[in-house]
């Protein structure tokens, strides 16, 4: 006799309790006959396991099994379940413009990397770490399908770099806007710590709180913050050179011909390496050595824009569940509620 945990009727637990019947092959051997309601060896009927993978994509795996008054553990093997069957029928079609990025997770720089194809916005594979191992195994998985990717879109770490090189020789490599922003955003916070620094008494004072005032694009600064950073940008300070050209390099976004923006970037590595500001001067030395990978957004436009936002929603995941006791967890959580997989019927 064997005993099936099935969905609620009412406020009652329901079990199937059933002896399945075992018939001798002389050829194979002794088999179980197959029984509708449930998959063999679960513990669960078919109805329950569907529901409570359909409630994993909506709250922490704890709370799944709470409401539907299982195991924890079953709830992780049913969603292993419903994401092995989902990646083998889901229908993947050719992918030309690949977007590639790392998320965090967990402390010490523990990191996923993340491919999503950025034409149908969905999310491919996910591997662990940020390493030229990580971006083989992806390529290795995408088999044949890699001639088809004509663009990729990802950050300026070397060891991505190298593995599309190595494998996808024929994309076009496409450096990300956000990643870009970021780096300057941070070359200019940088700047404004040093500054602080050296600043004593009422000046150091005035200079309090002042961070994000300089990081914010000019339109979402709020009424309040408007006229202290007009006051502050009529003072001959280092953070007033490193905002001004800040806003400056903005306009390089919108450039539509090459050769117009490549003007642009050799007079803003110019003004950035004469502006006796180390950390503007790095930056500059980065769009350098990273020119070919940063022009060929002006005639692809494409950036990783979707995949920030992908990163956002796995962070939610993440804190939903108030963290995953393992990566593999984490991973199947990623692919359960970010893949758009199918589930089990």
């Amino acid at each position: 006799m064997r005993r099936w945990q099935d969905l609620k009727v009412l406020t009652y637990s329901l079990v199937i309790v059933y002896a399945p019947w075992r018939v001798p092959c002389p050829r194979c051997g002794v088999r179980v006959e197959r029984l509708p309601w449930a998959t063999p060896w679960a513990r669960v009927t078919r109805a329950l396991a569907r529901v409570v993978a359909i409630w994993a994509r909506r709250l922490s795996w704890t709370d799944t099994a709470l409401l539907w008054g299982v195991n924890w553990k079953t709830v992780v093997k049913i969603v292993r379940g419903a994401v092995a069957w989902g990646l083998r029928r889901r229908r993947l079609e050719p992918v030309s413009v690949l977007g590639m990025d790392e998320v965090s997770r967990a402390k010490g720089h523990k990191y996923f990397t993340i491919f999503y194809d950025l034409g149908r916005h969905l999310l491919l594979w996910v591997g662990e770490d940020r390493t030229e191992e990580t971006a083989t195994a992806f390529f290795d998985w995408l088999g044949e399908g890699v001639r088809h990717v004509k663009a990729a879109c990802l950050d300026m770490w070397a060891p991505y770099v190298a593995a599309f090189k190595a494998r996808a020789a024929q994309a076009v490599l496409v450096f990300d806007r956000f990643h870009l922003v970021r780096h300057l955003n941070e070359a200019v916070d940088e700047v404004r710590r040093a500054m602080v620094r050296d600043l004593t008494g009422e000046a150091k004072a005035e200079m309090k709180g002042t961070r994000y005032l300089w990081l914010k694009n000019p339109w979402n600064l709020r009424d309040a913050e408007r006229p202290r950073l007009a006051a502050l940008l009529r003072q001959h300070l280092p953070i007033v050179k490193a905002y001004l050209l800040k806003e400056s390099f903005r306009d390089f976004w919108s450039h539509t011909i090459r050769s117009a923006a490549q003007r642009f970037l050799e007079h803003w590595f110019w003004m950035a390496t004469h502006s006796r500001l180390k950390p503007l001067r790095d930056f500059a030395w980065l769009l350098r050595r990273h020119q070919d990978g940063i022009l060929a957004w002006i005639g692809l436009r494409i950036s990783n824009g979707a995949l920030e936002g992908m990163n956002t929603k796995i962070q939610a995941v993440a804190r939903r569940a108030f963290g995953f006791r393992t990566s593999s967890h984490f991973k199947l959580a990623i692919y359960h509620c970010c893949a758009n997989l199918p589930l089990p019927s």
